[in-house]
């Protein structure tokens, strides 16, 4: 992609309405516009690192053996009736009728929808165990929407639902899911940490969060310093093994780390105080066991081995997809702007002409744009007639975690510029050599 016909509306100023570092940025760099309070269209770059966390979630969930779907973003009401959630949601359901006068609802979430499927196709213990899952647009009419992508009313959100014939197996699924989560996040350079945590309006008392530390958290986060510590890593894991799931599960989950609504003083305070932290985190995921809470109320049965019938134990599952483009700018940015990681990068690098229209520095960028292309990778070319310095601060504010600089005195010596957003260094290398260290970095990330 050229800059010069790319779409990409930056801002100078910081908006006047922005509170926090990411719904700044996201603001500045072009990535998002508000349409109306907590409703944001993506923009083209906003779009692009929207889709890299989708298809990193996607990628994590089949390796899990779970299995995608999609259903709808509109759901009758009459779903909602049938498990008795449908007064009980409260202001933040969004109730709509339709021409015929029926009740719907743009879906906050699926755990109706998706026991409908289950009981209209599923009748044998011989068809699970059993995961679906999607990615979709919901809807939470906030009382208050802020902070931008981190607490809108429309979001996009990945969900998933377990259906097991015993508890224990439900459980192994929650432990799955757990392991799956680990992996995904920390592919995007997150460090999510599972807190225990409020089954809230979703129910079910066994749920963790999964919270990145940072200081416009919305929950207040008390954790042994222990956990921060802990890496998950390249480390292959059988996820059909009980053993080697429930053993992660431990390894994570072992150290105190609560969120406000579950904290407990005393347990806290058999923490060494050295240890001891007390801070702000966002969520970015949950995930939950609660039984036959939907399987009971709506039907949802099968058949046992020893032909009795029995309503499913049911677990649901959560990663806020948008939310996460926010989390992570605010774990990562400097005062020049975003600081993406390597895996959900909008473009894996900026290639800068610093002579545009000067024959020799026009050709050097074209070939090295078409070699960065055969090597699998997706630059962006600022090619635009501008000074270096606005050339490099937009590089800087969009954050791309590699830039190539290409200028006159360079070429005379045979070399360009190789620059790391995250540490500033640079180095100067032919154009193949700088093509293959990018294309070495990324393929880590594949």
């Amino acid at each position: 992609m050229r800059l010069s016909r790319y779409f990409l509306p930056v801002l100078k100023e910081n908006p006047a309405e922005a509170q926090i570092v990411s719904h700044r940025l996201m603001l500045r760099a072009g990535m998002i516009k508000q349409q109306s309070a907590g409703i944001y269209s993506w923009l083209p770059l906003g779009y692009k690192v929207l889709k890299r966390i989708e298809q990193i979630v996607h990628e994590e969930q089949i390796r899990a053996g779970h299995i995608p779907l999609l259903m709808p973003t509109l759901q009758s009401a009459d779903l909602w009736r049938e498990s008795g959630r449908y007064d009980d949601y409260g202001q933040e359901m969004l109730r709509i009728k339709d021409r015929h006068g029926r009740d719907m609802l743009y879906g906050p979430t699926n755990e109706e929808m998706v026991t409908d499927i289950f009981r209209a196709h599923v009748e044998s213990y011989k068809s699970l165990p059993l995961t679906l899952y999607h990615i979709q647009w919901k809807f939470r009419d906030e009382i208050r929407p802020r902070f931008g992508v981190m607490r809108g009313r429309e979001f996009f959100m990945k969900d998933g639902y377990t259906f097991d014939l015993t508890r224990e197996d439900a459980l192994h699924a929650y432990n799955r899911h757990l392991v799956s989560y680990l992996r995904t996040y920390e592919r995007m350079g997150l460090q999510a940490i599972p807190m225990r945590a409020d089954g809230g309006p979703i129910g079910g008392d066994y749920t963790h969060e999964f919270l990145v530390l940072a200081e416009t958290g919305e929950s207040e986060v008390f954790y042994d310093s222990e956990v921060t510590d802990l890496t998950f890593g390249d480390r292959e894991i059988d996820y059909d093994s009980r053993e080697e799931c429930q053993a992660v599960l431990e390894e994570f989950t072992s150290r105190y780390a609560r969120t406000d609504e579950t904290h407990d003083e005393a347990l806290f305070n058999e923490i060494p105080e050295e240890r001891r932290r007390v801070a702000r985190g966002i969520e970015v995921g949950q995930i939950f066991y609660f039984g036959t809470k939907y399987s009971e109320a709506m039907g949802a049965t099968v058949t046992t081995p020893d032909g009795a019938r029995v309503p499913v134990e049911m677990g649901s599952h959560g990663i806020g997809v948008s939310r996460l483009l926010g989390a992570i700018i605010e774990a990562s940015h400097d005062e020049k702007g975003i600081i993406w990681p390597e895996g959900v990068t909008p473009f894996h690098a900026g290639i800068v002409n610093l002579k545009q229209g000067d024959a020799a520095c026009d050709a050097a960028c074209d070939a090295l744009y078409k070699a960065m292309v055969a090597a699998g990778l997706d630059p962006l070319y600022d090619d635009r007639e501008e000074r270096a310095g606005a050339k490099f601060a937009t590089m800087d504010l969009i954050g791309l975690p590699w830039r190539v600089t290409v200028g006159p005195r360079g070429l005379a010596n045979g070399v360009v510029e190789l620059t790391s957003r995250r540490t500033g260094e640079s180095e100067e290398m032919s154009a193949e050599a700088a093509v293959a260290r990018i294309a070495e970095i990324y393929a880590a990330h594949r």
